[in-house]
């Protein structure tokens, strides 16, 4: 466990939410582990892959991952550097509430049916916002418990998120692209590099990613990216540094992409994490 830093931010009768940093040690599948309680985890820095019998699931800032209570899973981190995530536990019973009934399983314990669901950007802003409102103690008890419904309510709403739908041949073939993305975020990728990676023709990679995720590659990739500059706007002063860092050409491009995506720009976003 000596891999693992918790940081509990919030714990009320209804919502309990953790920040957990990994720092990647096991590279490898690791040991059999459970939960005692439904976790939803929300990845936002870094990368890991969780193993669920012979399902695999690449875990990064565009998914939601679903722990269920006493399901035998096990973790590995191909990529170097640890992943970051965002624990929450919601109440048994708001959370059955919260939840469509077709994401369950049939049964009196509350069970996910899949593994993980994209998020879209709004929920990535929501994830950001609760962290760094909780870590700088700037949100009040009901305000946090209240972004934290509204997070989980978003992350499961049918026309919010996104249950990829296609063999499993072909989401390993996505997964694997994933993981080439996020072994260099800042890194501009072509085409024809991704597929090499993957072992694909870059045709067959652009169809069978549209399927799985519902969105281009280059989107996807992009989305990644300004999640990160979301985990980063607290520790960043100067923000043409953070967009070149993450790849973008300019300040300009990197402010109206974020705009785009969040529907406010970086210096936007950064005040309202700020102290009051």
């Amino acid at each position: 466990m000596s891999q693992f830093t918790v940081q509990m931010l919030l714990d009320t009768g209804t919502v309990r939410v953790r920040d957990v940093v990994c720092s990647g040690e096991c590279r490898h599948k690791s040991e059999e582990e459970c939960t005692a309680a439904a976790h939803l985890v929300f990845p936002y820095r870094g990368v890991f892959v969780r193993h669920l019998g012979r399902n695999d699931a690449v875990a990064e800032a565009n998914q939601l991952l679903f722990f269920n209570e006493a399901e035998p899973y096990r973790i590995s981190h191909p990529v170097e550097g640890g992943d970051s995530c965002l624990d929450l536990v919601i109440e048994e019973a708001q959370l059955q509430e919260l939840t469509p009934k077709e994401q369950l399983r049939s049964g009196s314990a509350l069970s996910f049916r899949r593994q993980r669901r994209r998020i879209d950007p709004r929920a990535q802003a929501l994830v950001a916002v609760l962290r760094h409102s909780l870590s700088r103690n700037i949100a009040e008890t009901l305000e946090a418990e209240t972004l934290a419904l509204t997070l989980v309510r978003r992350s499961l709403g049918e026309r919010t998120s996104h249950a990829a739908g296609a063999s499993a041949g072909r989401q390993k073939l996505v997964d694997r692209a994933k993981l080439v993305l996020s072994s260099d975020l800042s890194r501009r990728w072509t085409l024809a590099e991704i597929a090499a990676e993957v072992g694909v023709s870059p045709v067959y990679l652009t169809q069978v990613f549209q399927q799985v995720e519902a969105m281009p590659l280059y989107r996807y990739h992009l989305r990644l990216r300004l999640a990160r500059a979301l985990d980063l706007l607290g520790r960043y002063d100067n923000l043409t540094t953070l967009g070149l860092d993450l790849g973008f050409s300019s300040h300009s491009h990197f402010s109206a992409a974020f705009r785009q995506v969040y529907g406010r720009t970086p210096a936007e976003f950064q005040r309202s994490i700020k102290p009051r």
